[in-house]
């Protein structure tokens, strides 16, 4: 057995957001999908983190059972103690499954490597880095973006927040709110010339 050494300590971050904008969310889309022999599969990690807002450890768990390709949804299942939920699946999400479906057959886990065994977490943190790196991103990109990013997207496009505390799966309404506290278009009525 292979021993890999300890992941860093979690420290303050320096980054100016920790969150990316759909622009750049699309950006490192885009790089993933177009490098390497597993552009497909790491495209659709990309897309899936960010359009239902999965933490890493949610995302390498995620298994076939959970998915319905033909009806259109996906079963969340929450960690660190947060509500599961039922996502709808749209077609670029379909499209991409579908294609991983072939590409990885028979597998239990949806994003496995060539040895067919379900992708790590620190695989994905480098997926993600080098996909941000290849879009040219000014700041190296953690996954954990991708869920701020999707809960600042909701929050942009005027959805209720208790509705996005679900769609999250926050247990508490307060991890929640900052989205709806950054978001500028809650003043956009504020003046009218």
């Amino acid at each position: 057995m292979v021993s890999h050494p300890p992941p860093p300590v979690k420290v303050a971050s320096k980054r100016e957001r920790e969150y990316l904008r759909p622009k750049e969310v699309e950006a490192i889309i885009k790089a993933a999908h177009s490098f390497g022999r597993h552009g497909v599969r790491d495209a659709a990690i990309i897309l899936l983190m960010f359009r239902h807002g999965l933490r890493t450890a949610e995302l390498v768990s995620l298994k076939w059972s959970q998915i319905d390709l033909n009806d259109g949804y996906i079963e969340i299942r929450r960690v660190k103690h947060g509500h599961d939920s039922t996502h709808p699946l749209r077609a670029p999400e379909l499209r991409s499954l579908r294609q991983i479906k072939r590409d990885y057959p028979q597998t239990q886990y949806v994003f496995v490597s060539e040895r067919k065994a379900p992708l790590s977490t620190r695989t994905i943190r480098h997926i993600i880095a080098r996909a941000g790196e290849l879009a040219g991103l000014e700041e190296s990109v953690h996954p954990h973006q991708l869920r701020h990013a999707c809960g600042y997207y909701l929050a942009s496009q005027g959805h209720d927040t208790r509705a996005i505390q679900d769609y999250l799966g926050h247990k508490n309404i307060h991890h929640t709110v900052r989205y709806t506290q950054m978001s500028p278009q809650r003043f956009e009525s504020f003046w009218t010339d």
